[in-house]
């Protein structure tokens, strides 16, 4: 078997008679041989062509393909009629040369090919005959299947597309019939990252290091990278921005010295090489003076130079130099931190080479060193000893050790608002958050799951950090719940003294958190400036200043547009966020007059066989001629040549060419094709191209439609009225709302489900629906940001902005712990009630669960204007000598005997819901109040059977409310533990575990349809007994809410964990997004769940007594 001459380059067995194969050969000969007889069976040279790959083809014993170089692919047919060589239609011109393509082995016609260049092209026939067009996409970045989601998570992915998920961190949508991306998420880093810095005059703007070689600025907002370095640099370890608006940044890398480079010209525009071949760990741009620049090496040297290059210092130490920073209060001095376990200081004005200082105490080496720029003289250092070390140069000693981490440290980052608030990160995955003052750890967050290198804040928004860590992602974590008094402080329009304040009385022991930084001093500065009532613009700014990226400035802009301000102080970035609707047509007028291309649409080609579509295109001429235009019409239409249709069809009548119109939409609508929006403008059809944009998830453009719709520019073509003649225009306008406001309720829920709550809240602003913004805010925990928006919104903001309040009033009687300052937050949960009308029974409830000795509760009792703790011992006497329960419990509650009102309470709750006519708004007010009974109090032993009743009572009660406000998540937990409860403890309840298991049967058997994920089993009606078990259980639910109904989420709820992983007690599954800690320090649930059982059920899911506070 010797008639190949040269090499053999494919061979193929015959899946369809084992003695036959096939064999290729660089001599461009295509062989089939049969092994039992030994000889060949057919010959096929002149191939045009090495055959790389070859295969026997799905459809027939006696065919085989083989495809040469960049195609096309050949199909040889050995014998029969019919035989000969043919070429496939669509397999040709390949973009790189083929090494292999394999059919598949079920979908008969389906065909892959592999590139040498690392890339495939797939062909996927629409018949068995007839293979259509390619998708070629590019295997450099390793594919993994992408994750499941149910319907309510993601939007379905249109026909011939994929959703492909890179391990690089890409994301892409691929058009397979178009060969083209529809959407390419830029790539991230895919290595470790080393540093992380704010550029110095925009927050929004963040640049990253990393081991892959090159640094990308990221917009925060949009977690896009907007710029990339050239790269090929080696490793990254280090960069920093050039002071004010200079476009720059110093980069430090591992063999090929520093560089700077020039963002806006995409280029390096200098380069560095005083340390030779050796790596350079850290580089510096003095502030200051920003002709200087400093580096650190791994050869010994801290080197000072200009920014051209002239060395001004080079600074010898004993072993490698890790870290350098320059003071920013003196802008000649320099710290750093060496392999020999100490840290100097040096005086760059004068010409010595020796430091000022040198510091020693670690006991490994020192990796990076901070200057405190809030505190003259203050330094600390991180070491691989696992510690933070806190420095005064003025008395040349170490004041402090933070003592916690358990591997190297790297990361370090002084607050430029909070002077002793310090943050450190570790190769033991975690961040730590430190009160310099005592060396007390605050929090510690485990998310990150790899080493922590870089921490970093922007002074205009100091409370919101990022991290960078060897897992290579950027993570961005608010700190404001370390302020939370502060907050409040500015909520409760406290005096400056309680809000800003000098550093050195910041630092003493004790003292709430002040701010002491430049920016807040300069909006105090402009405050007071300021004629007339100066809060608005106080909350605005604090606001913007404290709140995280991610919408808050957007929201604020929509704020001042609905109370009015001239758009003319608009800033220059509002038309690039949610725009109020009464400017979005302006602005997306202009935007595209200042376009100098149009995207024309493409009309599709005949179809159907070239016989059969010359016969038709004959017979339509013909009826042309004759004037039967509507026949020739609708023969165009059978060959898909609806331009040519759509031109005659007036000939027809109007009527007849906006059928047409019709039938051409609905058919791209199926087709999933953009080329159906100038068929739907041009007839007028707002709502189906809006529900078409919708059904792809292109909200945002569906939101345009509809505004355009309503103020007017779609002219409407009313082919067919169904509502009746007398349909008028002002009907169709206010159909062009409802539309309008359906646009803006996905696009909201949209945001809203990705963690976005403010931009949701942004959405419906922009269409004046302030409920709707409010209550998205409180259902993404917002609180502040709710509050200052509703106190600027006024009056329609009211009902919210109340309950707002009175949530945070709430965490105000728990703070936690890192600020233990008892008093001044029972006096901020006061002045925080005292802003919502008919607030004294908010303060009873407040008076009645604050902890204390009689005197303070006195005091606090003065304050709220309510009787002495003895006066109400009294009162509760009288009043229930006269009957009146309700006053009896709110008495009893606020004297020193509370524990006295939880059988009144409880025995009236029973005897209600032993009827079977009961509601919820005649027992939930006292269940209500009873839940407020001081915690110390409650837990006695002499109260468990009275606890253990309240427990269940409210356990039942919470699981009907959040039935109303359509908690489901939490539905089947609250029952459970409502049920549990029952078991274990002994009580006497007119509740029962049957009646409880079959309230919640019928919940889930009345709510699948809705709750039920696409992925499940086919759904099974409820049957008329569950119907009836759930009407009764809607009848109960009469409790009036405040408008704001639906699951809360809150930012982060979508962001991946590494790892910190944490398993729900709820669910028993893993937790995505924020976790909520309970009492006991190991049962974890949730943030969102946490809060929503919290708003109805005080009591923690673990049955202890113990108030549940997450807000």
């Amino acid at each position: 078997m010797s008639e190949h001459k040269k090499t053999i380059t494919a061979i193929s067995w015959c899946p369809h008679n084992p003695d036959l194969f096939a064999s290729g050969s660089t001599d461009n000969l295509v062989i089939i041989w049969n092994v039992a007889e030994q000889k060949v069976i057919a010959k096929l040279d002149n191939t045009k062509g090495t055959p790389a790959s070859l295969s026997w083809c799905w459809n027939a014993d006696d065919t085989v393909a083989f495809a040469s170089q960049r195609g096309p692919l050949f199909i040889w047919t050995i014998s029969g009629p019919d035989s000969g060589v043919t070429v496939h239609k669509e397999a040709h011109s390949f973009l790189s040369d083929t090494c292999i393509f394999r059919w598949h082995t079920q979908k008969k016609g389906k065909v892959v090919f592999g590139h040498i260049d690392g890339s495939l092209s797939i062909f996927q026939p629409v018949s068995i005959q007839s293979p259509t067009k390619n998708h070629y996409t590019s295997s450099t970045s390793e594919a993994v299947p992408p994750p499941t989601l149910t319907q309510n998570q993601a939007f379905s992915v249109p026909p011939g597309h994929a959703v492909c998920c890179f391990l690089d961190g890409g994301v892409g949508l691929y058009d397979m019939g178009a060969k083209k991306w529809d959407f390419l998420r830029d790539l991230g880093h895919v290595e470790t990252i080393f540093d992380c810095k704010f550029k110095p005059d925009d927050p929004n703007l963040l640049a990253t290091a990393s081991f892959d070689g090159t640094i990308k600025v990221w917009d925060i907002n949009t977690l896009t990278a907007v710029y990339t370095s050239p790269g090929n640099e080696g490793v990254v370890y280090s960069l920093s921005w050039a002071p004010g608006d200079l476009n720059c940044i110093a980069g430090a890398t591992s063999r090929n010295g520093a560089f700077i480079w020039d963002i806006k010209k995409g280029k390096i525009v200098q380069r560095f090489n005083e340390h030779g071949k050796n790596g350079i760990f850290c580089i510096a741009w003095s502030h200051k003076d920003s002709k200087r620049i400093a580096t650190c090496s791994g050869d010994g040297y801290c080197i000072i130079r200009t920014v051209d290059g002239k060395v001004l210092h080079k600074y010898k130490h004993p072993a490698a130099v890790f870290g350098c920073d320059w003071s920013q209060n003196n802008r000649d001095m320099i710290a750093t931190g060496c392999e020999d376990k100490n840290v100097r200081v040096y005086y760059v004005a004068t010409s010595s080479d020796q430091p000022l200082k040198v510091f020693s105490g670690h006991t490994e080496k020192v990796f990076h060193v901070k200057w405190s720029p809030l505190r003259e003289g203050i330094l600390c250092s991180g070491s691989d000893d696992g510690s933070v070390r806190i420095w005064d140069y003025t008395k040349d000693a170490c004041i402090n050790i933070l003592r916690g981490h358990t591997a190297p440290v790297r990361g370090l980052m002084w607050n430029t608002e909070i002077p002793y608030l310090l943050i450190s990160g570790s190769w033991d995955y975690t961040i730590k958050v430190w009160d310099t003052r005592e060396g007390t750890c605050l929090d510690t967050v485990y998310d990150h799951g790899a080493d922590v290198y870089g921490l970093t804040c922007h002074p205009r928004r100091p409370f919101t950090m990022a991290s960078c860590s060897r897992d290579s992602t950027v993570r961005l974590w608010s700190l404001t719940p370390l302020i939370t008094p502060l907050q409040i402080n500015i909520l409760a329009d406290r005096s400056w003294e309680e809000i800003i304040g000098n550093t050195d009385c910041a630092v003493e022991q004790g003292m709430p958190p002040l701010l002491c930084g430049k920016v807040s001093r300069d909006i105090k500065q402009e405050i007071e400036k300021l004629s007339g009532n100066p809060r608005v613009k106080k909350l605005r700014w604090f606001s913007e200043c404290l709140s995280p990226p991610g919408g808050s400035d957007n929201l604020w802009d929509l704020v001042a547009v609905i109370k009015g301000q001239d758009d003319s102080l608009l800033p220059q970035n509002y038309c690039k966020g949610i725009m109020h609707l009464k400017h979005l047509i302006t602005f997306r007028t202009s935007e595209a007059q200042k376009l100098t291309t149009v995207k024309m649409s493409k009309f599709g080609g005949g179809i159907g066989a070239p016989t059969k579509e010359e016969r038709l295109k004959e017979a339509a001429e013909i009826h042309l001629r004759l004037g039967q235009i509507r026949r020739y019409c609708e023969l165009m239409v059978e060959l898909g040549e609806w331009d040519k249709a759509l031109s005659v069809a007036p000939g027809v009548s109007v009527k007849y060419w906006k059928k047409l119109m019709q039938r051409r939409a609905d058919q791209l609508i199926q087709e999933d094709k953009d080329d159906v929006i100038p068929y739907c403008i041009a007839i007028g059809d707002v709502k189906k191209l809006v529900h078409f944009f919708m059904s792809r998830g292109q909200l945002k453009e569906a939101l345009l439609v509809a505004q355009a719709a309503c103020e007017g520019n779609m002219q409407t073509f009313h082919v067919s009225t169904p509502k009746g003649s007398s349909y008028s225009d002002d009907n169709y306008k206010e159909d062009f709302n409802e539309l309008l406001q359906e646009a803006c309720r996905e696009l909201a829920e949209w945001y809203f489900q990705d963690g976005r709550a403010v931009l949701a809240a942004c959405c419906h602003l922009a269409v004046d629906n302030i409920e709707l913004a409010m209550a998205y805010l409180i259902r993404g925990n917002e609180l502040e940001l709710a509050v200052c928006v509703g106190t600027v919104l006024g009056e329609l903001a009211g009902p919210a902005t109340h309950y707002a309040l009175e949530l945070l009033a709430r965490k105000c009687m728990m703070i936690p712990t890192c600020f233990p300052v008892c008093s001044v937050n029972r006096n901020l949960a006061v002045d925080l009630l005292l802003m919502t009308p008919d607030s004294e029974l908010q303060l009873v409830k407040l008076c009645a669960f604050y902890p204390g000795c009689i005197e303070e509760i006195n005091d606090l009792h003065e304050k709220c204007k309510l009787p002495t703790v003895e006066e109400c011992m009294q009162l509760a006497e009288t009043a229930h000598a006269d009957g009146n329960i309700f006053e009896t419990i709110k008495y009893y509650l606020l004297s020193q005997e509370p524990e006295k009102a939880l059988p009144i309470g409880i025995d009236f709750i029973k005897e209600y819901i032993s009827s079977s006519n009961w509601t919820l708004d005649t027992i939930y007010p006292v269940l209500d109040l009873l839940s407020y009974v001081r915690t110390e109090k409650l837990v006695l032993h002499t109260c468990t059977e009275a606890r253990n009743e309240l427990l269940i009572l409210c356990g039942y009660v919470g699981a009907l409310l959040a039935i109303r406000r359509q908690y489901q998540s939490i539905v089947p937990a609250l029952y459970e533990y409502t049920s549990q409860l029952l078991k274990r403890r002994k009580v006497s309840v007119p509740i029962k575990i049957e009646q409880l298991s079959e309230e919640l049967d019928a919940w889930r058997a009345c709510t699948q349809s809705i709750n039920r994920s696409s992925e499940e089993s086919p759904y099974t009606p409820p049957s008329d007994s569950q119907r009836m078990v759930y009407a009764t259980l809607l009848k109960r639910l009469k409790e009036p809410l405040r408008g704001i109904i639906g699951p809360d989420y809150v930012t982060g709820s979508n962001l991946p964990s590494h790892s910190d992983i944490h398993i729900s007690c709820f669910t028993g599954l893993k937790i995505q997004g924020p976790v909520f800690f309970l009492e006991d320090g190991k049962s974890t649930i949730s943030l969102n769940d946490a809060l929503m059982w919290a708003k109805v059920n005080p009591f923690s899911p673990l049955g202890t007594g113990i108030r549940l506070n997450p807000f």
